[in-house]
């Protein structure tokens, strides 16, 4: 087979953390691995990047910049809406994450960081922006 190289379509275990040791992601988590075209832009590009050269049962520890994951939190994500644009029978506290349909179909997550009586401030920043990550991947097969 040889090794992987751009636009072959891989299958990979993996654990996706944080610096500090927390799993955000995993393909245990997701009951199956993780299948993908190596090279194709699907994921972010410092695990994209990775799987190039691999070989079949070949193991590695990476470790991302911000600028190769999620990027850097931007402040204009960060917004303060009305607090009557969110349900009234419900309470709102920060850390709380909602989704937002957009109008071309998409869904985007915000999450609450801080609520007045009258005003909510929602970030719509991906949660792992500004985040270094560590993912260990194994390589399962590469398939033709």
């Amino acid at each position: 087979m040889g090794r992987v190289k751009k636009g072959d379509k891989v299958k990979v275990d993996y654990i996706g953390m944080l610096e500090d040791g927390t799993i955000f992601d995993s393909s245990e988590k997701h009951s199956a691995p993780l299948e993908f075209v190596a090279g194709g832009g699907q994921l972010i590009k410092g695990f994209d990047d990775a799987v190039i050269g691999m070989n079949i049962g070949e193991e590695k520890e990476i470790k991302i910049p911000p600028e190769e994951a999620y990027g850097m939190p931007n402040p204009d994500f960060v917004k303060e809406v009305p607090r009557d644009c969110f349900p009234k029978d419900q309470e709102i506290m920060p850390g709380m994450v909602f989704v937002m349909k957009m109008e071309n179909g998409k869904q985007i997550p915000l999450r609450i960081s801080l609520v007045s009586d009258d005003k909510v401030t929602v970030d719509l920043n991906p949660p792992l922006a500004g985040k270094t990550l560590i993912f260990k991947i194994k390589l399962l097969d590469i398939i033709i």
